[in-house]
């Protein structure tokens, strides 16, 4: 398999377990009426919403240059991997909304809460397996929304780690104000990797430096060429998966060019 069927199949794997993810804890949710549960379905759906905008992404991404884009369709995934970021703090900040109302205006979980620990259990283990998956595939192709889809999908990791948490100890001390409390921590995870996200792409889709390391990197290389006499003006910036480089060589002034 290419590197660019590869990272569509691992999109399309993402696509599909955020929406068996989505469907579960909405379940467990209604059946609960734990708003834990259910703000981690909205989590869950904007996880959905992200896997699909990488599957376009990475379709387009793929594609190769032509008049209308002579730079290539890179630039698609920055702009999935932004979208992603603002989907993410949109979520978190909803969850925030939700718990907070209740906790002001009080809260009762209407059933036992036995259904909720068994599907985050599930969701706990499908997203590892998944996001792990994600993460091998974006280093692979150095792909930005694949990164930005495994990197959503591991916070969904953690947040449901908490939740389950907080409902076995729902369980075991009937202290049901536990559950906003919880809901208010999964969406200071959730927000924290919004921002993160949108940071690193909004600085590809302005055209920011790349890494001073790859910098460093280029100019090792160029030292060592013995031809070259110098170098000046080294200017990088990442579209998708692929790096632009400019920079200016300096040559001995007798050296002959060939046509």
């Amino acid at each position: 398999m290419n590197i660019d069927a590869e990272k569509k199949f691992a999109a399309g794997i993402s696509i599909t377990s955020n929406a068996v993810i989505i469907f579960t804890k909405l379940i467990a949710g209604v059946m609960s009426g734990s708003i834990s549960i259910i703000s981690e379905a909205i989590h869950s759906l904007s996880d959905f919403l992200a896997s699909v905008l990488t599957f376009f992404a990475v379709t387009r991404s793929a594609e190769p240059a032509d008049k209308e884009h002579p730079f290539g369709h890179g630039k698609y995934e920055d702009m999935s991997g932004f979208i992603e970021g603002g989907l993410i703090i949109f979520a978190g900040l909803y969850i925030i909304y939700e718990a907070a109302s209740k906790l002001i205006f009080g809260y009762h979980v209407k059933a036992e809460p036995t259904i909720g620990i068994y599907v985050m259990g599930f969701a706990v283990a499908a997203n590892f397996f998944v996001s792990r998956y994600l993460f091998m595939v974006a280093r692979k192709a150095d792909s930005v929304s694949l990164y930005a889809d495994a990197k959503h999908l591991s916070t969904d990791i953690f947040s449901s780690l908490g939740v389950l948490v907080g409902l076995l100890l729902i369980k075991f001390t009937g202290l049901t104000i536990l559950d906003p409390i919880i809901a208010l921590f999964v969406a200071i995870i959730i927000l924290k990797a919004g921002f993160s996200i949108s940071k690193d792409t909004l600085n590809n889709l302005l055209d920011g430096s790349i890494p001073h390391e790859d910098i460093e990197k280029i100019e090792e290389i160029i030292k060592k060429n013995k031809v070259i006499k110098g170098y000046k003006d080294i200017k990088g910036r990442k579209s998708g998966q692929y790096k632009d480089i400019e920079l200016t060589l300096l040559f001995n002034p007798d050296m002959k060019l060939l046509p």
